[in-house]
């Protein structure tokens, strides 16, 4: 039996995949890599963002996350091995990452700007794939702790900065490049580092043996971790490798891996030591003091990475809606979706700028500048929590532009909006930022006087702004009740900064857009409530292409 008529199945009005192009073809992102120092990188920028916007890394992220890590604790015999088995996609993508030089690269590089060019390279590679950039996070991070055995550091440090990948666990120094990672948390402390009953003893060779459980040490199979445990002393910080100088394992029981919400291509896990090989990593009963300097870079690299989700997310929505047609016209030009698009762009722009304003402070206080060192006391954890918190609303309303399709698994938004709420949890929640704040206030003056100069290099230039941190003064001035303020006092910090930011680079538009909506109220509580009098047009010539 033959039947006449239109085809069933034929495809119209659907959105091309969004493929074959090079992410870097960002103007918030290009102009504020140029603005923080490292406008020298843009043609690697944009060679890794050809590479990032290419179909076959989506395939690498598409397959990392269906096909999970796996751990085997033991060989076909019955020997310990304690090893975690990746697909191919995995590796793919790690040495995309870790070629670029976004591991530790950029403490080897003397130019000026090579923390922002790392920055800017993350950012690009967490818009494919972000799981795989925690052990690549960790790397970066764990460089300046380190420094803190000298002797440690001048072995494994070359290693560290290396754009080698090399996986698999071989004695360290054999290798061409060594991933790092770290243990903190345990089962009963969590955030409480100081609870940790993790113990070390001290042998009469000068290395330690720790016995303990920790409870989230993510990428296992890394060479090198930063570990805390309780010393005679005090809560002290060791290294621990997997393999030993003289090819022997280490103790490195991993008792299962965490069946996680988002992230799933990155193994954490819970290993368990007893009688593992470690050596002291700064003083004996300073272990917070000395792992903090790696937890300020992984916080850099939570605001990163939230700023690359949006911005990911955001990238997908204008993407659909510039050829999705409704009601006779494309959605890009439906008056509400250019609200919402808009909204979302003006939200993304603000979190690109003020990650990478960190990036430059970062660089510049690595190179001696003790006023960017100040800055950064507290502009971390302003925009670890509200560029953090942020991203999941973002992700959820740009997955709503998509309508069903975002809804779909093969759209690549489910992922991006599982991965969303992780940079709030990783490296202290919104609370601990939001202490942290008041700590750095109340402890280092300097540090306010810092971020007060940051602010007022806009003064004058809005009305809206000036307003604002006139507010924002007063609630700096902590009273007894501060704690019960913290989250208040920690978003409103963000908001000025971020207006600070885009007042004195972005165009008059952006700028505009943002003071009126986010400082002076003239906002609802959703994305999609920009005023009528807004330059849209504007707003969205910054969209991601």
């Amino acid at each position: 039996m033959t039947t006449s008529g239109p085809a069933t199945h034929e495809v119209t009005n659907q959105a091309p995949p969004l493929a074959g192009h090079d992410v870097a073809d960002d103007p918030v992102l290009v102009e504020a890599v140029r603005r923080e120092g490292a406008a020298w990188h843009l043609d690697d920028l944009h060679r890794l963002g050809r590479v990032v916007g290419s179909e076959e890394a989506q395939q690498w992220a598409d397959q990392a996350n269906r096909h999970e890590p796996e751990l085997r604790t033991h060989d076909r015999y019955g020997h310990r091995i304690d090893e975690v088995e990746f697909h191919p996609a995995y590796h793919s993508l790690m040495d995309m990452s870790v070629g670029a030089g976004l591991a530790g690269a950029a403490w080897a590089d003397e130019r000026p700007g090579a923390h922002v060019a790392r920055a800017a390279g993350l950012m690009l590679a967490g818009t494919v794939e972000p799981g795989h950039l925690c052990p690549v996070s960790m790397t970066y991070a764990v460089v300046p702790a380190l420094r803190h055995a000298p002797d440690l550091a001048k072995i494994y440090e070359p290693l560290l900065t290396s754009r080698v990948y090399e996986p698999g666990l071989r004695t360290p120094t054999a290798k061409a490049g060594l991933l790092a990672g770290m243990g903190m948390t345990e089962k009963q402390g969590g955030t409480d580092v100081r609870a940790n009953t993790t113990t070390a003893a001290e042998q009469p060779d000068g290395t330690w043996r720790l016995r303990g459980h920790k409870w989230f040490t993510s990428a296992p199979m890394n060479d090198l971790f930063l570990v805390l445990a309780q010393a005679p002393g005090g809560l002290s910080c060791f290294l621990v490798p997997r393999i030993l100088p003289d090819g022997t394992r280490n103790t490195f029981r991993i008792q299962r891996l965490k069946d996680k919400l988002g992230n799933r291509s990155n193994a954490s896990s819970e290993p368990e030591f007893d009688g593992t090989v470690a050596w002291l990593v700064g003083e004996a009963g300073k272990g917070v003091r000395t792992i903090i300097d790696m937890v300020t870079m992984t916080r850099l690299d939570c605001v990163l990475g939230s700023a690359s989700g949006t911005r990911a997310a955001l990238a997908q929505a204008a993407h659909h809606t510039r050829y999705r047609s409704v009601f006779g016209a494309k959605l890009i030009d439906q008056p509400l979706m250019r609200n919402v698009l808009a909204d979302l762009s003006l939200e993304s722009e603000a979190a690109t700028s003020l990650a990478l304003r960190l990036a430059g402070a970062t660089d510049r206080a690595q190179r001696g500048d003790s006023q960017e060192r100040a800055f950064l006391r507290v502009a971390t954890a302003v925009a670890k929590y509200w560029v953090c918190k942020r991203q999941p609303v973002a992700v959820a309303e740009a997955l709503e532009c998509l309508g069903g399709n975002g809804y779909d698994e093969a759209s690549g938004m489910p992922r991006l909006y599982r991965e969303a709420p992780l940079n709030g949890i990783w490296e202290g929640s919104g609370n601990v930022n939001a202490l942290d704040l008041l700590r750095a206030l109340s402890r280092e003056p300097e540090s306010l006087e810092a971020f007060r100069a940051e602010i007022e290099q806009a003064a004058g230039a809005d009305h809206r702004l000036d307003a604002a941190w006139g507010e924002l003064r007063n609630e700096l001035t902590l009273t007894e009740d501060a704690p019960l303020r913290a989250r208040r006092i920690i978003e409103r910090a963000a908001l000025v900064l971020q207006g600070a930011l885009l007042v004195r680079h972005a165009p008059s538009a952006v700028a505009d857009a943002f003071c009126g909506s986010r400082l002076a109220g003239n906002h609802g509580m959703a994305f999609g409530t920009l005023e009528p009098g807004t330059d849209f047009a504007a707003l969205l010539e910054r969209l991601p292409a």
